[in-house]
């Protein structure tokens, strides 16, 4: 539907540039109407940035740090609307809400100790995303919110406690699941000062919040324990623990902060319910995309940001009332 959408805007264009060319020249000294144009900024963690060889190669030079792809769904949107939209993508690998709210961020690059060295790890520290936000700013786009909760984190110590179990049991869930309603009223905190700060920033500005697409299917025991293309040596146990008590109530979280702002909210875990990590046609990667050469770490590659691009574009188009 959005690259339909797309379509017909472009067509619009085309149309209304031969109509142009067929209609009487303007009088003297009349200005010519400018093709509209609006300004889109995007903002977010790896999730959006891309990240992994999985979503292209990376397009900064010289590298920042940040990690921006060329199959990322900001980039592709930006090849999909043409000049309907101008981007500005400042997502960042490893972001947090403060991040994009508040703090100058030092990036990793690719540097994940002890699964893969970055050879340019230390970077110069990024400024706050929200810096690249302006008055005349028309669409902010942002998906943020893991780095907060600490989900790469819990992520590795669910693979030491798995380690030697024999993929039994939850001992990750035993060991972290007490302290998940604070890291989840943290990123609650922390989404409400961001919201509340991109709105002063560009107070006319659509504000598009992105979810976290599904990781980890309904199934588990789909999953090959020790496989490390897929969760390595996460327990079943531990991942239906990470889907319905972590992941879900993350997106849940993100939801209903972005409905008190009166922001909009893309939903792209129903979209991906039947592409994890463990599916055959996966859209997310595992902890290797190939093992041991090719890092992922559990993130999309560039099928699921295809299909982010295509609900995100949609959500821009609608919040901009291009139809």
């Amino acid at each position: 539907m959005a690259r339909f959408r797309t379509r017909l805007a472009l067509l619009g264009s085309a149309a209304a540039l031969t109509a142009g060319a067929l209609a009487p020249a303007q009088p003297a000294g009349a200005q010519p109407a400018a093709a509209a144009s609006y300004e889109w900024v995007a903002l977010g963690d790896s999730y959006t940035a891309g990240v992994i060889p999985a979503a292209g190669e990376t397009f900064e030079v010289p590298r920042d740090g940040c990690e921006r792809t060329a199959l990322s769904y900001p980039q592709v949107i930006d090849r999909d609307l043409g000049s309907l939209i101008e981007l500005t993508n400042v997502s960042c690998g490893a972001a947090t809400i403060e991040d994009v709210t508040f703090n100058a961020q030092h990036p990793i690059g690719r540097h994940l100790p002890p699964l893969s060295e970055d050879p340019d790890y230390p970077f110069p520290p990024v400024p706050p995303q929200s810096q690249a936000v302006r008055s005349g700013t028309d669409v902010v786009t942002v998906g943020v919110g893991g780095n907060t909760l600490g989900f790469a984190q819990i992520l590795f110590t669910c693979l030491q406690l798995g380690d030697g179990s024999g993929g039994v049991g939850t001992p990750c869930r035993d060991d972290l699941a007490d302290n998940i309603p604070g890291r989840l009223a943290k990123v609650s905190g922390d989404y409400d000062d961001m919201l509340a700060t991109l709105h002063e920033r560009a107070p006319h500005a659509k504000i598009v919040t992105v979810g976290y697409p599904t990781v980890i299917p309904e199934d588990t025991s789909r999953c090959r324990y020790n496989d490390w293309e897929q969760f390595a040596s996460i327990t079943p146990g531990d991942l239906d623990w990470l889907r319905d008590d972590v992941l879900g109530p993350l997106n849940a979280t993100i939801e209903k902060r972005a409905g008190e702002h009166g922001d909009a909210f893309v939903d792209l875990a129903p979209s991906t319910r039947n592409h994890s990590v463990c599916d055959a046609g996966r859209w997310v990667e595992g902890v290797f995309s190939t093992f041991p050469s090719e890092v992922a770490f559990v993130h999309p590659n560039s099928k699921g940001h295809k299909n982010a691009a295509d609900h995100v574009s949609a959500a821009i188009l609608n919040a901009l009332g291009v139809n």
